[in-house]
């Protein structure tokens, strides 16, 4: 889930019209999570073809996708790799949250209780390797690009975007400004209507954008003192001191400049991470694992494909999937290659 650093940026409301003719490198295995989260049938059941597979994540693919190519948006997705080690102790951890919210779906279920049931469902996702792979088929028949991440998807992405071969990163995650992407956007929907947790109610989510530069000049702060406050609260590498929130941290960072520095002022119970574990988490996010060798290019749909695979192998209706196909032909072709010679 990455850190929650929200409070301390500020959010610009923003729509499609904002990245018309614009690349967006979009973190995938994220955007696949919440189409396996949110695209469920009442009890919590993820829709299925007549052979019990999985599909809310083509389904959400699909539609996403064509609502930004329609809107002249060129998408890239950009997916995980190979995890860094630092990363193993919470993997596990939403293992085990996983596993506790298939136990408790079940309960929800026997009795009968199916809003409780289908938030706990929401909570048990798994994007597995063959979801990624049915993903990328769909995204091939598209004619949308993709890039496999050596590491982390976010890293790669904001380091697109810090190049300038893409505009945003588009994620939920603020890790991608813990990255360095200068402009990351949220919730890239034409409109989305998100239940409030715990609560008969919804609430109409939009787009918002935060940049990365001016929200650390706001803050008074360089990038390595956003990262040092992550690490106080806590990230995907390691665990965060107790009763460190945002605010809290970015106040002991502003007083002393650096977690070494602060470490005097932290109680030596509650220091959980050693000097040298630091600099290692430092590196993951200031010196991230990422290629430089990928093509971005955008093509024409491959109807029979995407009807071979959606509707032939998935039984997806033609009648709502034919006339998505009409999205994606305002998309011309752009072609823009990176390879180590370019550097």
């Amino acid at each position: 889930m990455g850190v929650d650093l929200g409070e301390l940026f500020t959010k610009e409301p923003c729509g499609f019209e904002d990245f018309k003719d614009r690349i967006v490198a979009l973190d995938g295995y994220n955007i696949l999570h919440q189409f396996l989260a949110s695209i469920r049938q009442r009890d919590g059941t993820p829709l299925k073809d007549s052979q019990g597979r999985i599909t809310s994540h083509l389904s959400g693919l699909l539609y996403r996708t064509a609502n930004m190519v329609a809107a002249k948006i060129r998408p890239v997705y950009v997916f995980d790799g190979t995890p860094h080690p630092f990363k193993a102790r919470t993997i596990q951890q939403r293992r085990e949250r996983k596993e506790q919210a298939e136990r408790e779906w079940k309960e929800a279920l026997e009795k009968g209780d199916l809003e409780k049931a289908k938030s706990k469902a929401q909570q048990t996702s798994r994007v597995t390797t063959e979801i990624v792979q049915q993903s990328e088929q769909l995204l091939d028949a598209l004619g949308i690009p993709y890039i496999q991440a050596p590491s982390e998807g976010e890293a790669q992405a904001s380091y697109m975007v810090r190049k300038g071969d893409a505009f945003a990163a588009g994620s939920q995650d603020f890790d991608c400004l813990l990255f360095g992407a200068p402009v990351l956007v949220r919730n890239l929907t034409s409109s989305e209507k998100r239940k409030l947790p715990n609560k008969q109610a919804y609430t109409t989510v939009h787009p918002e954008r935060i940049r990365l530069e001016p929200g650390l000049q706001k803050l008074g702060i360089s990038r390595e003192q956003l990262v040092d406050i992550a690490i106080l609260i806590g990230t995907d590498f390691n665990d965060g001191i107790k009763g460190y929130g945002p605010k809290k941290s970015l106040k002991l960072l502003l007083e002393k400049g650096t977690i070494e520095n602060a470490f005097s002022s932290i109680p030596e119970v509650e220091r959980n991470f050693t000097f040298d574990e630091i600099a290692i988490v430092r590196k993951i996010f200031l010196e991230p694992t990422i290629t430089k060798e990928y093509s971005l290019q955008w093509s024409k749909p491959d109807p029979s494909a995407v009807i071979r695979l959606l509707c032939d192998e998935h039984q997806f209706s033609k009648d709502r999937v034919i006339p998505l196909l009409e999205n994606f032909s305002s998309l011309n072709q752009l072609t823009k290659q990176k390879n180590l010679f370019d550097f």
